[in-house]
C-alpha cells in the first residue's frame, strides 16, 4: 500500500483532518488499483495495514457507508458480524438493520467484523482495540454492540470480539463504561448455550422494538439509573430476553427442572417480534458497496419472509411464520433504485422458496427486460425445477448453462413422507428430463445423511436416484446433440443436525461413527450404480456436524465451555481448517458434560428444553403433531393447500388471512 499522486490532498468525512489518498491494491501498485481517500487516523498504521492479507476489510469508507457527526447523535450502535468481513457483508440482516438505524436522527450504527486471524494476532500483541469501521473508534466506547447470530460454529468468534474490544467475556461483570452487549438472529431462538455473555436477547425481527429500545436506554442514561435498572426495564419490553433475570434448575439426570424468572415482573414467556407490514418497512436502498469482491457480491431483493412448505427439519421454516409477500410494485421500485445506487452488475432474489411468490411471473418479466436493458445478470436461488422456472432460467443464463440444483433431502419416497419433503420421484425425474432437454448438462442433488427413521435403504436410494437421473439425460438428449458427450451429477450429502422449534427437536442426532458409516455407504452404492461415471459425491465433516447439535440444543451450562474452549485458542470454528474437534471434546469432559447427552439421546415430548421459554409463533401442540405424523411416514399439505393449524395465525396477516388464490399462480411442488 502506498500513497497516491492521482488526487490531492481533501477533507476527510470522519474528522477535520486532511487526509490522503491511498492505492488500495494486492501489490501496491497504482496501475489497477483503486484510489479512496483515506484519514491518517485509521485505527491501524500503514505499517500494520501493509503486512496483513486483504486490508480493505478493516479501512472503512466504503460507497454508501454513513457517517455521522459524533456530537449529533445521543446512542451509538455497533453492528457485528462475527465472521470475515466478506461473509458479514453479504447479510442481508445487518444491511437491513444498518439502514434502519441509521435513519433514526439521534443514532449512529456502525459494523464490525471478525479480524482475520493475522490481524488477530496483531491487535492481541499490540494491545488495539476492535474498532468500527466508520469512524474507526473503538467498540467499547460505544452504547450498544449488537450481534447478529447466524451459525452455532460462530460462537468462539462472538467471544473473540468481545476479547479484541476489551469488553469482559461474561456480562456480569461489565460496568456502567462498557456497551450493552445484544444478540440477535436464529441461533437467538435458543440463546442459552450464550447467557453468560449477552446482556440482552432481542428475539424476532429486529424493525419492531429496537426504537422502543433506544428511547428506554435513552431515558435511563439521564435519569442516571445505572446498567442493572436499564436491564430490568428493557426486559419488560417485548422480544427481550435478559439472561441474569432468570433462574434454571437441574434435575440428577442432568435434565431441566425448572426455567423461571428471578424477579417479579420479569415475563415467563418471551415472544417473538415480527414485522408484518413487509412492504412498508425498512430495507436499505443504498447498500454498503464493499472494496473487495464478497461471497454476495450483488443486489439483494428479498422478495418475501417465511415458507408455506413446512419441511420437519427446517428451521427457518418455522421460525419466519406466517409467510408475508412484499408487494410487487414496491420490489420493482426497489430493484431500479438499489442497482442505481450500487452499480451492482447482479441482482438476487431472496426467499426461502422464491417459487412460492404469488407475483413471481409478473416481477420476473419487469427484471428480465430492466435488467436487460442494463446489462445485470440476475440470480434466482430458490426455485424449484419446472417448467415455469426453467424458463426463467433460459431467459436469465448464458449460453453456456451453469449447474441446476436440486434438494431432494433423502433418497427413497419414504424418506422423503418423513421430513415432508412433498417431492416425489416423478417431479424429479420430469424437472431433470425438462432441464436436460432445456441444454443443462450438470445437476448438483442435495441430501441430509442421519435423518429420523432412516434405513440402508433410505442411504441406498441416494444412489439409485442419481443413477436415473444420469440415466434420464441419456434417455432425453440424442447422441448428436450431447455437446459434451456426458452429464455429471453432483450428489452432496451433509449430515442431519435436529434445531430447537422442528418437529425433529426432540429426535436423536447421530454419532460421529454412525455419520461415517452412513457417507461410506453411500459413496459405495454410487461406485455400484450403471451410470457411476457420471456421478460425483461430496459428503460433509462429522464433527463438526455432531457440534453443530451440541450447541444447537444446548443448555446454559455449555457457556463454561464455549468460554474455555476459546481461551485454548478456538476461534473460526466454523472454517474447517481452523476447528478443533479434540479441544471440544476435552473441554466438555473437564465441564462434567456429556457429548451423547445433548445429542445422542431422543427426547420425551414432555421435557422441559432450554428454549421452551420463547414462543416463536408455532406452538408445541403443532411441533409434537408433526414428529407423530413423521413417524407415521405421513405428510402434512402445505400452508395455501390447507391450513395445519401451527399457531401463527395469532399474529393477525400473511398467508393465514390471505384468501385462496388460483393454484395455477403458484408452482408448487
Amino acid at each position: 500500500m502506498k500513497s497516491c499522486n492521482i488526487q490531492p490532498q481533501i477533507n476527510c468525512r470522519i474528522c477535520t483532518c486532511i487526509t490522503k489518498c491511498i492505492c488500495i491494491t494486492k501489490r501496491g501498485s497504482c496501475k489497477k488499483g483503486m484510489v479512496i481517500s483515506m484519514c491518517e487516523h485509521l485505527a491501524l498504521s500503514d505499517d500494520i495495514l501493509m503486512k496483513i492479507e486483504k486490508p480493505e476489510r478493516y479501512i472503512g469508507h466504503e460507497v454508501n457507508s454513513v457517517v455521522k457527526d459524533r456530537d449529533s447523535v445521543k446512542v451509538r450502535f455497533a453492528m457485528c458480524f462475527p465472521d470475515v468481513y466478506e461473509i458479514g457483508m453479504s447479510h442481508l440482516g445487518i444491511q437491513i438493520l444498518y439502514d434502519m438505524f441509521n435513519s433514526m436522527e439521534d443514532v449512529w450504527c456502525e459494523r464490525v467484523y471478525s479480524p482475520w486471524l493475522d490481524l488477530d494476532a496483531i491487535m492481541r500483541s499490540q494491545r488495539i482495540p476492535l474498532f468500527a469501521l466508520e469512524s474507526q473508534d473503538p467498540v467499547k466506547d460505544f452504547d450498544f454492540l449488537g450481534i447478529t447470530i447466524q451459525y452455532e460454529m460462530c460462537y468462539t468468534n462472538i467471544l473473540q470480539i468481545l476479547d479484541l474490544a476489551q469488553i469482559p467475556l461474561l456480562a456480569k461483570e461489565r460496568d456502567d463504561s462498557c456497551p450493552v452487549v445484544i444478540g440477535g438472529g436464529p441461533c437467538a431462538y435458543n440463546p442459552e448455550p450464550l447467557a453468560d455473555f449477552f446482556d440482552i436477547f432481542y428475539i424476532g425481527e429486529g424493525e419492531t422494538q429496537y426504537r422502543n429500545l433506544i428511547n428506554l436506554y435513552e431515558e435511563c442514561r439521564a435519569a442516571q439509573t445505572g446498567r442493572t435498572e436499564f436491564l430490568r426495564r428493557a426486559a419488560g419490553l417485548p422480544g427481550m430476553y435478559v439472561p441474569q433475570f432468570y433462574e434454571v434448575s437441574y434435575n440428577e439426570d442432568g435434565t431441566i427442572h425448572s426455567f423461571l424468572p428471578a424477579e417479579k415482573g420479569i415475563p415467563a414467556t418471551i415472544r417473538k417480534e415480527i414485522e408484518m407490514n413487509v412492504s412498508d418497512t425498512y430495507y436499505p436502498m443504498k447498500p454498503v458497496v464493499p472494496f473487495i469482491k464478497i461471497t454476495q457480491d450483488r443486489v439483494v431483493l428479498e422478495i418475501q419472509r417465511g415458507c408455506i412448505r413446512g419441511c420437519r427439519f427446517c428451521q427457518a421454516g418455522q421460525l419466519y411464520r406466517p409467510v408475508r409477500e412484499r408487494d410487487v410494485e414496491t420490489l420493482k421500485k426497489y430493484a431500479l433504485e438499489m442497482l442505481q445506487n450500487t452499480g451492482h452488475e447482479e441482482i438476487s432474489l431472496s426467499s426461502l422458496s422464491s417459487s412460492d411468490y404469488s407475483r413471481l411471473p409478473e416481477l420476473i418479466d419487469f427484471l428480465i427486460e430492466e435488467c436487460g436493458r442494463k446489462h445485470v445478470n440476475i440470480s434466482l436461488p430458490s426455485l424449484r425445477i419446472d417448467a415455469f422456472s426453467l424458463d426463467v432460467m433460459r431467459k436469465v443464463q448464458d449460453v453456456k448453462k451453469s449447474s441446476l440444483t436440486f434438494a431432494p433431502e433423502a433418497g427413497s419416497q419414504r424418506l422423503r413422507n418423513v421430513i415432508n419433503k412433498g417431492l416425489t420421484e416423478e417431479m424429479i425425474l420430469k424437472g431433470a428430463a425438462l432441464a436436460f432437454e432445456g441444454g443443462w448438462t450438470r445437476v448438483k442433488l442435495y441430501f441430509m445423511l442421519g435423518l429420523p427413521t432412516e434405513t440402508e435403504e433410505d442411504i441406498r436410494g441416494i444412489a439409485e436416484l442419481s443413477n436415473k437421473i444420469a440415466a434420464t439425460f441419456f434417455d432425453t438428449v440424442p447422441k448428436e446433440k450431447r455437446l459434451n458427450g456426458k452429464v455429471q451429477i453432483v450428489a452432496s450429502t451433509s449430515f442431519f443436525v435436529p434445531k430447537p422449534f422442528t418437529p425433529f427437536q426432540w429426535a436423536a442426532q447421530c454419532t460421529k461413527e454412525e455419520f461415517l458409516d452412513k457417507a461410506y455407504l453411500a459413496r459405495t452404492a454410487i461406485s455400484e450404480q450403471l451410470n457411476q461415471k457420471s456421478i460425483k459425491y461430496n459428503w460433509h465433516e462429522a464433527d463438526a456436524s455432531v457440534m453443530e447439535g451440541v450447541l444447537a440444543r444446548g443448555d446454559r451450562r455449555l457457556c463454561e465451555v464455549i468460554r474455555r474452549v476459546y481461551e485454548k485458542g478456538s476461534f473460526y470454528d466454523a472454517w474447517s481448517e481452523y476447528y478443533n474437534n479434540e479441544r471440544w471434546l476435552e473441554t466438555i469432559e473437564e465441564c462434567g458434560l456429556s457429548v451423547d447427552f445433548y445429542t445422542h439421546r431422543e427426547r420425551p415430548v414432555d421435557e422441559i428444553l432450554p428454549w421452551d421459554f420463547i414462543d416463536c409463533g408455532v406452538t408445541k401442540e403443532f411441533l409434537v403433531r408433526e414428529w407423530e405424523k413423521a413417524r407415521r411416514e405421513q405428510v402434512s399439505e402445505n400452508c395455501r393447500q390447507k391450513c395445519q393449524g401451527c399457531g401463527a395465525a395469532r399474529f393477525g396477516g400473511g398467508i393465514c388471512f390471505e384468501q385462496k388464490i388460483d393454484s395455477s399462480i403458484h408452482f408448487t411442488k
